[in-house]
């Protein structure tokens, strides 16, 4: 009991610090229309001093390890195997593929750009899956790296604003291209990163092409445990990438959460308060996890990434819009 004590008076005060911008964050939010994750990330670079003293140290690096990880855990309350099944089997194959496509394409630029192969994995799986969710997950279950919050960061910037620039652009761009209803719906769920910005672009359209977009979204954020799945045999695999003696587990334990929380919609009746509670729960420790993140970058460092991720980024979300654009006017 002493040492639980203990530890919890060491990481309050940086946990608290996390609270406090994630709070902040979440009020712009509201006023501004801007991404949560983004203002946490913003905000928390703003006090990144805090994470190098005492003794708020320890507690930012407790949120942007630990509650990261609870919070990818409890995404799994999002989605439900009704959902993804609701729409058949085309938009499956569509997501399948645009995965597939998406991240053998970043390990191809990854390695003709000069990058090191964690950021691929980074801006591949953020691109390909659920944006910033996505690229929390798997910095998860990459090994540590001196450089890995500094990744993270770039790449949940970059998804953030290329998610934002496609809510405003691509539903112009379809009504030009006359696609409308479940068509227009697949496309945005089937290429912008984040949920929010999925579902705003949908429902400006209509409602048929907002639930579409949201029910493929959800079809993407699903995709999450096979690719920290391959990520661990990958790992498992080649044990000197982690630089440890030790191999990684197979699947993550909050990987495994996510499934079980997947799974137990499927055979108990989960109340909607609790389900609402969990994925209020999710918001709030990715958005902790954000702050958390932003302290510990520093923008010194930001600077020496360079214009290299950014492209990467770029082209991938190029080419899944042209892959997506491509399935749903020729499959449908």
């Amino acid at each position: 009991m002493t040492t639980l004590l203990t530890r919890a008076r060491d990481l309050f005060p940086g946990l608290t610090v996390c609270a406090v911008v994630a709070v902040a964050a979440t009020f712009l939010s509201a006023q501004h229309g801007a991404p949560v994750m983004l203002m946490a990330l913003l905000l928390g670079m703003a006090l990144n001093f805090l994470s190098r003293q005492a003794p708020t140290d320890r507690g930012i690096d407790f949120t942007a390890r630990q509650v990261l990880r609870v919070g990818v855990a409890l995404l799994g309350l999002r989605v439900t195997l009704d959902q993804v099944g609701g729409l058949g089997w085309s938009p499956w194959l569509m997501v399948v593929s645009s995965v597939a496509v998406v991240l053998l394409a970043s390990g191809l630029l990854t390695r003709a750009l000069g990058l090191r192969a964690g950021v691929g994995v980074l801006a591949g799986g953020a691109v390909a899956i659920c944006g910033a969710s996505a690229a929390l997950a798997l910095a998860a279950a990459l090994p540590r790296h001196p450089d890995a919050e500094r990744d993270t960061l770039v790449t949940v910037i970059g998804v953030s604003v290329l998610s934002t620039l496609a809510m405003v652009l691509y539903p112009p761009l379809l009504l030009a291209l006359g696609l409308e209803g479940p068509q227009a719906g697949a496309f945005l769920g089937g290429t912008i990163h984040d949920v929010a910005q999925v579902v705003g672009a949908g429902y400006s359209l209509s409602h048929e092409a907002g639930d579409t977009a949201a029910v493929v979204k959800l079809m993407r954020v699903a995709m999450l445990v096979p690719v920290v799945l391959l990520l661990g045999l990958v790992l498992r695999g080649r044990p000197s990438m982690a630089g440890q003696t030790q191999r990684p587990p197979l699947l993550p334990w909050f990987v495994v959460a996510f499934v079980a929380l997947v799974l137990l919609q499927a055979v108990v009746a989960v109340p909607p308060a609790v389900l609402s509670w969990g994925q209020g729960a999710a918001q709030w420790c990715l958005a902790l996890a954000m702050a958390a993140i932003g302290m510990k970058t520093h923008l010194g460092e930001l600077a020496k990434v360079g214009l290299r991720p950014v492209l990467l980024l770029v082209a991938l979300t190029g080419l899944l819009a042209a892959w997506v654009l491509g399935w749903v006017t020729v499959v449908g």
